[in-house]
């Protein structure tokens, strides 16, 4: 039996999925890794502990699988804009991996937005001047590091997302390579053209000879001889183009929100750039055979991983599938609104210094309450992206129907409320495991054993439709709360917000 081994390596576990021919799970594996927070602000990855759970993730859904199976690709998908330097020589790394969470480069940020630059870098890269991003990260490591910059500027130092790191790794250090939309999410890449910007690789202060090769998101990255036999990579994209790819948004218009840790809703716009005037990014969706499509995105910092701090941090549940049990036991005469923003906020509010808040407690404000709270503070922040593409692009989101996925997505409560809010149906499709499924097609029709796009799309099934209850005006009046629970929150960092 043919199968493909995919690589799914995310924000606070890495994962090895095994699909057949027929793209159906067949072995799985995951191993968390430990998340470290240095400073306030501040969250790092230890790069070789990564590796070394991709490695035994890998080894164990191959033997899960067994003998019969014959694994012909590989393909990756990755928590992106999480960036590592590297030595080409040792293929170590100079400092952890930087997370796309992380605030530090926050004043980095902000020097260059009161230098005049962001209008340009939103031009060229299709992002705005956030910590979020690759770019400053990379200039942060080589500044802070002894000896960084001279090495780099000697040719020594590799800078790469983690699919290139991985693709380092497992071709022993042969390939420097990355997929068009990782590489869109550096700051460094210029989206209009599909090359390395020198523009802004000299803002950054980034030697070019430090960037990886650009390729197709189906393409040749090399192979690798880990695993038994030689197996090929033939699949990159970073895990919310793979989701989108997963989702079969394939046609302009339509919508992907995957809720992981963080929230990210891509629209697909076509071959055309849409240049957001209400602070959404503009990115590319995925590129196959040398052409470009295009997305609008929103990205949300804090979706799955607030309810990871009812459950580690506030302790009021003992996993994560209580959530919406214990928000189902909340008092609906209460109407507490959580702001988390607890490494700052994403679209299209854009403010890495703002932190978390709550307000309308109570006495009688308990667990059931916080629970409500934290779960309907993901339909807001999406409502929020909903509405700025709308205004971006109305002619492309008349009739918006909302396709998720991601863990998050399996909370019928949660996926509820947020059809409510966003007056518009919410599918859940039978594979909720869309990123991987995504990285899994790009390797598979590469290898010759997946269909092309067209009858993929038609594969793709509804689990369940999720439909408003609310009235408009229902959802306008809860909208309105949280919006000024926002101007609040922020008025803490900014006053004149």
């Amino acid at each position: 039996m043919k199968a493909v081994l995919t690589i799914d390596q995310g924000t606070t576990s890495s994962r090895a999925i095994i699909f057949d021919q027929h793209m159906q799970v067949i072995a799985q594996a995951q191993e968390e890794f430990t998340q470290h927070f240095p400073k306030s602000g501040w969250v790092e990855h230890d790069a070789e502990e990564i590796w070394q759970t991709v490695v035994r993730t890998c080894q164990q859904a191959i033997a899960a699988a067994g003998a019969s199976v014959d694994i012909v690709a590989i393909g990756i998908t990755n928590q992106r804009e999480t960036t590592l330097v590297w030595d080409k020589t040792t293929s170590q790394c100079i400092y952890p991996a930087i997370v796309w969470q992380d605030r530090r480069t926050s004043e980095f940020c902000q020097q260059l937005k009161q230098d005049g630059h962001e209008q340009l870098v939103q031009d060229t890269t299709g992002l705005l001047l956030d910590p979020y991003f690759s770019g400053t990260k990379v200039h942060w490591i080589l500044d802070q590091v002894d000896g960084a910059r001279e090495q780099a500027e000697a040719g020594q130092l590799a800078f790469g997302t983690i699919d290139s790191y991985l693709i380092w790794r497992l071709t022993n250090g042969q390939r420097h390579v990355t997929d068009a939309t990782n590489a869109s999410r550096t700051l460094l890449f210029d989206i209009n053209s599909n090359r390395w910007s020198n523009a802004m690789c000299q803002l950054m202060q980034v030697p070019n000879s430090m960037l990886p090769e650009v390729l197709d998101c189906a393409a040749d990255f090399g192979s690798t001889e880990l695993f038994g036999k030689s197996l090929p990579i033939l699949g990159v994209a970073g895990d919310q183009q793979a989701a989108t790819i997963g989702q079969a948004c394939f046609t302009p218009g339509m919508m992907k929100s995957t809720y992981g840790t963080g929230c990210f809703a891509l629209l697909n716009t076509g071959n055309q750039r849409i240049h957001s005037s209400n602070r959404m990014l503009s990115t590319i969706a995925y590129r196959l055979n040398g052409e470009t499509t295009y997305a609008l995105e929103g990205s949300i910092f804090i979706a799955g991983a607030v309810v990871q701090w009812l459950r580690d941090g506030l302790k009021i549940i003992d996993s994560a599938s209580q959530s919406g049990e214990l928000a189902l036991q909340a008092d609906a005469e209460q109407r507490l609104i959580l702001v988390p923003a607890f490494t700052g906020l994403g679209a299209p509010y854009w403010n890495p210094e703002c932190r978390g808040a709550i307000f309308g407690l109570s006495r009688n404000s308990g667990p059931a309450e916080f629970a409500k709270a934290a779960l309907e503070s993901v339909a807001y922040q999406t409502r929020d992206l909903l509405q700025a593409m709308q205004a971006d692009c109305p002619e492309l989101t008349a009739s918006t129907r909302l396709r998720v996925d991601g863990g998050m997505s399996q909370s019928d409560w949660t996926m509820q409320h947020l059809a409510n809010q966003l007056n518009a149906s919410v599918d859940r499709p039978m594979n909720i495991e869309s990123t991987a499924y995504g990285a899994a097609w790009l390797a598979g029709q590469a290898a010759g054993i997946y269909p092309p796009m067209q009858d993929f799309a038609q594969q793709w099934q509804i689990d369940h439709t999720f439909v408003p209850h609310w009235t408009k005006q229902q959802a306008e009046d809860y909208y309105q709360g949280w919006l000024q629970a926002i101007k609040a929150t922020l008025s803490m960092t900014d006053p004149n917000s």
